[in-house]
């Protein structure tokens, strides 16, 4: 958004610019000049060479009146203010954008939350029905396949949990990302939480 926001002041000022051109200019002018000449001539002890180094110089300033540019400067300004409208418009594209993607990253945080909690939820169950199937198979009532079900029930939801709360970190980075919040600290705590 940042850049469609400079870009659209960009195209302000070429309009601006643009708009200046049935203005008056005025400008300095300078210049210096060396002239060197030599002449010769006859005198009444002989021939004789008079020579010399001339420096010039000026300074003033030049008024420029444009009259009629072909139609130029009006072209240029509808040309600077339809690129203008785009500008506008290309902020405005991004506004949406920005605003979808942290709708969309927010309720992805909001759904990945609300899984970890029931995923919390059906670990201590599986791991309740473990120890139950565990108990009956010490008294004779459950069999050996029952306790290896109980058992790859529960890793397997520590395996959904663990997942759950890595989707549950991505998505917030993601929102803060959207939201134009994240900053490299974010990314670091992130990590170093990772490599526990």
């Amino acid at each position: 958004m940042r850049q469609a926001r400079l870009a659209l002041e960009v195209a302000q000022l070429e309009t601006e610019k643009a708009r200046a051109g049935h203005l008056p200019t005025i400008d300095a002018v300078a210049s210096l000049g060396n002239n060197y000449s030599s002449r010769s001539g006859i005198s009444g002890s002989g021939q004789t060479s008079i020579g010399g180094t001339t420096n010039s110089g000026s300074f003033g300033f030049q008024l420029n009146v444009p009259l009629f540019a072909g139609y130029s400067v009006q072209n240029r300004i509808k040309e600077t203010l339809l690129l203008e409208d785009k500008s506008r418009n290309d902020l405005e594209a991004a506004r949406r954008v920005v605003s979808i993607a942290t709708r969309q990253a927010y309720f992805g945080l909001q759904s990945l939350q609300a899984q970890v909690l029931a995923l919390e939820a059906a670990e201590s169950s599986s791991a309740l029905a473990l120890e139950a199937t565990q108990l009956g198979y010490k008294v004779g009532v459950r069999v050996n396949i029952d306790v290896l079900n109980a058992q790859t029930q529960l890793y397997t939801t520590r395996r959904d949990l663990s997942k759950a709360r890595y989707d549950t970190l991505v998505a917030g980075l993601k929102l803060r990302q959207a939201a134009g919040q994240l900053k490299p600290d974010d990314v670091s705590a992130v990590s170093r939480l990772l490599a526990r």
